[in-house]
């Protein structure tokens, strides 16, 4: 238990970082809808971010999971490992950023951006850095140093933000009032693309600051250990890029299957907004992962160790259903983040909070083949889930709209998810709680479909639709589901005598 107590002090640290970090980044969400021209703007973003959660997948080839496993085997020296890693991933990524800039003209024109193949040139060296610094990044990590990784996230965060105000909101401010200040680098018509001048600013900035971390150890390359590294890491490479791509083939595809191409891309626009709204439970699995991924690894020789995986996978649903029931109950002012014409495609939310949730208990479920150097199994279940959601979002998008889009991925995880769980019990057999993991799904599920209910009759038969009756309501809900957590799993009474 003194282990998942670490694990759960690394995952807030690491947890209140990028909370804190995506909170701030999430507040750039009403800047762009509110200050770009149109969804179809918000759109391009969408769209060429999805490219380069891709191309960042495909640039670190699995090397940052083959770091944690060969700087845990105790076989080789740590130094070393990282040091055969950090040259590796230099070289490569330099030679991407190289090539696409020489291209970049022939590239933009393919991806339909041919009148701006600058944006396509700053994300390659942009995607390059940031494939570089997840190596000293996954270095942090391994030495448990969560301030120094979370200090170094949000100073790329804040850098990023600043920039962003600076181009929207103050450069603008500025040629009202003193153009000659800003006019000579400023072109107030370049819109959109300020929002990747201010991601290449950002990035450039933390590189250098993680530059001592670079630094730290002894240049080294030890070419028969890369050798290993990459016979393990490779085959994580095809499950990196059919995982990622799970996550944003809609966001990739999603334009092109409407006639009018600039309507896909507004539509996209407000799918992509809609989407950040559940921002909240992507940030949880993310933090969840940073220090869980670790946590595995060294705990796998221990002989708890299984005890504490299905402790773990207890407490991430419980918390997951919280976030899940927070999110949905507050929508309502929640929305008011986008710009009321994106209003219409919230709708998805649920559907996307269920999919995230699916998404990290695959996530918990799968290190059994990590452990078990049985990585290929990873890609398969990938393989399994890409085709699932390529052929709903084609299937379902033209139909549905968004909601085709979100309902491919909810499916795509939870198909994952299960035959994840059915292979990892034949490998790695553990004894879930799945009484009291039953309970809390089912207790969220009705607590969930009351508050819907609940709605629905006020406005029926009381003729009340009123924002924030409607929340007064859904505040007891959430109370009902946190009284259950405490009396079961929390109480106050264990927790203050530890205290004292």
């Amino acid at each position: 238990m003194t282990e998942v107590k670490s694990l759960a002090k690394d995952t807030a640290i690491y947890g209140i970082s990028s909370i804190l970090g995506k909170f701030l980044n999430w507040c750039l969400v009403p800047l762009y809808t509110y200050l770009l021209t149109s969804s179809a703007d918000y759109g391009i973003v969408t769209n060429l971010y999805a490219w380069t959660a891709l191309l960042l997948v495909i640039l670190t080839y699995g090397m940052e999971t083959g770091l944690f496993r060969f700087l845990n085997k105790g076989e080789d020296n740590p130094d070393t490992v990282y040091s055969t890693t950090l040259i590796t991933l230099f070289v490569t990524s330099a030679a991407f950023a190289v090539l696409i800039a020489l291209f970049s003209d022939q590239v933009a024109g393919a991806m339909g951006y041919g009148a701006h193949p600058e944006f396509v040139s700053m994300l390659a060296i942009v995607v390059a850095m940031d494939a570089f610094d997840s190596i000293p990044f996954a270095y942090l990590r391994y030495l448990k140093r969560p301030v120094a990784f979370a200090s170094l996230k949000l100073f790329m965060i804040f850098v990023n933000i600043i920039m962003n105000l600076f181009f929207l909101l103050g450069c603008p401010a500025i040629m009202k009032w003193n153009p000659s200040l800003v006019d000579w680098f400023y072109d107030p018509n370049y819109g959109v693309g300020y929002v990747f001048v201010a991601n290449f600013i950002s990035t450039t900035c933390v590189t250098l600051a993680l530059l001592p971390t670079v630094c730290s150890v002894k240049p080294v390359f030890d070419k028969a250990l890369l050798g290993r590294m990459l016979r393990y890491s490779l085959p994580l490479l095809l499950l990196g890029i059919v995982g990622i791509m799970n996550q944003t083939i809609d966001k990739i595809i999603f334009p092109y299957l409407y006639a009018d191409p600039q309507e896909g891309a507004a539509q996209l626009g407000i799918y992509g907004a809609c989407f950040k709204v559940a921002m909240v439970m992507m940030v949880f699995t993310q933090a969840f992962r940073y220090a869980y991924e670790p946590f595995v690894f060294a705990k796998s020789r221990d002989a708890d160790s299984k005890e504490s995986y299905a402790v773990t996978m207890k407490f991430f649903l419980i918390t997951s259903y919280l976030i899940f029931l927070g999110i949905t109950f507050y929508l309502d002012i929640l929305r008011y983040i986008i710009r009321e014409d994106y209003w219409g495609g919230l709708v998805v939310v649920p559907v996307v909070l269920l999919a995230y949730i699916f998404q990290g208990v695959y996530f918990n479920l799968s290190f059994w083949y990590k452990l078990n150097d049985k990585t290929r199994y990873g890609a398969y279940m990938s393989i399994i889930g890409f085709i699932i959601n390529v052929a709903l979002i084609v299937l379902l998008v033209p139909m549905i709209g968004s909601m085709g889009a979100a309902v491919a991925s909810l499916v795509a995880f939870f198909t994952m998810m299960i035959v994840s769980y059915v292979w990892g019990q034949k490998y790695l057999p553990i004894e879930y709680d799945f009484m009291s993991i039953g309970l809390y799904t089912l207790l969220a599920a009705v607590l969930y479909g009351l508050s819907r209910l609940s709605e629905f009759l006020l406005a029926k038969y009381c003729g009340i639709n009123n924002m924030w009756v409607s929340m007064g309501v859904n505040t007891v809900l959430l109370v009902v589901y946190m009284v259950y957590l405490i009396r079961h799993d929390l109480p106050l009474s264990a927790i203050i005598r530890r205290r004292k």
